[in-house]
């Protein structure tokens, strides 16, 4: 069996646990109807609509 010949160090091992914690930003699409951001496959917040029709009334 393998044994490491040095002993890996603090900032080497901290940095390696810390690659994990990449935050991505989330995906967003243009709402076709407002053309405002929004995300992808969501009712859009500002206008209320969802695959060509008006999912909800923001009125």
């Amino acid at each position: 069996m393998a044994v490491p010949k040095k002993k890996t160090s603090k900032a080497k091992s901290r940095s390696r646990r810390a690659s994990a914690w990449v935050l991505n930003v989330p995906a967003r699409s243009v709402c076709p109807q407002c053309h405002n951001a929004k995300l992808p496959h969501v009712v859009c917040p500002t206008c209320g609509w969802y695959k060509g029709r008006q999912a909800l009334d923001l009125d």
